[in-house]
């Protein structure tokens, strides 16, 4: 078993109730800015072990019949195409799988908001295909001067052009594909006409990190560094907090450089600001259901090495250089590790002299047993550490066969003669297909079979960069991979992924 440092069923009670609170704090009406992912916070589960990926929602859940939620997405961003990494889809695709999986667990999906229009063609066309879906959609529109320019942002000339997203609960949840979408900016906008409208609503954002109550070195709060490195977000201390109440707690960067223009436009539309920091304006309550600082400290320093790995394999990849790399270079020293920190690691790069430099892998099971696996005629690293990881899981001794060669010969003949490949050696996918066919007629393969679930949350590291099939299954089946920096043949131009 993994060892939890997190709360889940604390935090689902406390942050529901803290939300409440906040709803009634502002005459039941609170715009309530979502940051991060709704669904499959996993950056979250892998920093707090115990955080469930959907936490979030299920918080949503617990206040589904006061809630609404209003999907924002930028029109610059429909225009451009750009692709969520982690699906492979386009923003304007990803808000129709979002309002799905909303809608298919009961939470009520009002509208969706495109910012940034400027008639751009591709989001006209996304705007008939959300009204084709019987889907309500409303423009908000570049503001000159934003967001510097207070006076006339806060003007009829200003959020007074954007459209009014009409709204029916007291509670309105504005989420976003990704980040720089304009989720504040929505927020802000719409307080701005509900006060026209003689509602005095309110605003809060919901970001699970920083966790404001713990120190800023933490290795938690260094772990989100670690993953925004790309977006030069920077912990803090919040300067406008301890000022205004001589505690010292932490925000980041953005969020402290907007907070005077954000307090500038409370006190337009409302004659006086409610908040007083960036902090205030926060409801996350993630620090106070930490239960085992040390375990969460030690699972945040494995992903700020995770985080390394996967820029330096972004880099060899892509053979581009990005300042990140230093960034997270300046991070882990900060956390006082190095790779040789992840024992997966250590282990792989063991295996892999051994085996005379061929690629090879290593997994850390739950039980801190790591196993290794390496290239051979029949398997690829991967595929071959997968197998030797279930052996040791359901207790099956290391030399036992749990494939047949004759249960591999004509997946390898369709892969060569019909299928135009040169590797024989099985992917992972391939070796998952193979022992689930003999599965059928043999009782150690069934057990083993039956051990994938156990492999969620596990380590793995690879001598070399993996192909993207591998990677893929390794991704599903919940495995923490990192690639050192190479390729099999790292001498070649051209990588088949």
């Amino acid at each position: 078993m993994l060892k939890k440092g997190f709360d889940n069923e604390k935090y689902l009670k406390m942050q529901s109730e803290h939300i409440k609170e906040r709803i009634a704090q502002f005459g039941n009406k609170l715009y309530l800015e979502f940051g991060g992912k709704l669904f499959d916070d996993f950056h979250a589960s892998r920093v707090l072990p115990g955080f469930e990926p959907d936490s979030k929602l299920q918080m949503l859940l617990q206040l589904k019949d006061q809630a609404e939620i209003v999907i924002v997405i930028s029109a610059e961003d429909i225009e451009g195409n750009k692709v969520r990494g982690d699906y492979g889809i386009t923003y304007d695709m990803d808000v129709l799988r979002l309002i799905d999986e909303f809608k298919s667990i009961g939470l009520f999906v009002g509208s969706v908001c495109l910012t940034k229009f400027a008639g751009q063609p591709s989001a006209e066309m996304f705007i008939n295909r959300l009204d084709s879906m019987g889907i309500k959609s409303y423009k908000h529109y570049k503001i000159p001067g934003y967001p510097s320019n207070v006076e006339y942002i806060v003007s009829d000339e200003g959020y007074g052009k954007n459209d009014y997203i009409e709204t029916e609960r007291p509670l309105v949840v504005v989420t976003a594909p990704g980040p720089g979408s304009g989720k504040m900016a929505v927020c802000l906008s719409q307080l701005y006409h509900e006060h026209k409208r003689g509602v005095d609503a309110g605003y809060a954002k919901y970001e699970t990190f920083p966790i404001w109550n713990i120190p800023l070195k933490h290795p938690v709060n260094l772990a989100y560094e670690a993953a925004t490195a790309d977006l030069n977000d920077v912990n803090m201390i919040d300067s406008f907090h301890l000022e205004a109440y001589g505690e010292t707690v932490v925000n980041y960067n953005r969020d402290c450089e907007i907070f005077p223009v954000v307090h500038a436009m409370f006190e337009l539309i409302y004659g006086k600001s409610p908040y007083k920091s960036p902090t205030d304006m926060g409801v996350n309550m993630a620090g106070n259901c930490i239960v085992d600082d040390q375990v969460c400290r030690e699972a945040s320093k494995q992903e700020i090495i995770r985080r390394y790995y996967k820029s330096l394999c972004e880099k060899r990849r892509n053979g581009s250089t990005k300042d990140d790399i230093y960034k997270l270079e300046l991070l882990m020293k900060q956390a006082e590790i190095t790779v040789e920190d992840r024992k997966v690691t250590v282990a792989a790069l063991e295996r892999e002299k051994e085996n005379g430099g061929k690629p090879s892998m290593a997994i850390e099971l739950p039980n801190g047993t790591i196993v290794t696996g390496g290239t051979s005629e029949l398997l690829g690293a991967a595929s071959s550490a997968l197998l030797n990881a279930l052996k040791a899981l359901a207790g099956i001794d290391k030399d036992v066969k749990l494939i047949e060669p004759s249960a591999i010969d004509p997946i390898q003949t369709l892969k060569i003669n019909y299928l135009g490949s040169k590797n024989p050696r099985l992917h992972t996918d391939e070796v998952l297909t193979a022992l689930s066919a003999t599965a059928a007629n043999s009782e150690t393969a069934m057990l083993a079979m039956k051990q994938l679930p156990e492999l969620k949350g596990c380590d793995a590291h690879s001598s070399v960069l993996l192909s993207n099939v591998d990677e893929k299954i390794l991704k599903k089946l919940g495995i923490q991979l990192t690639c050192e920096p190479k390729y099999e043949e790292d001498g070649r131009m051209y990588h088949k992924d």
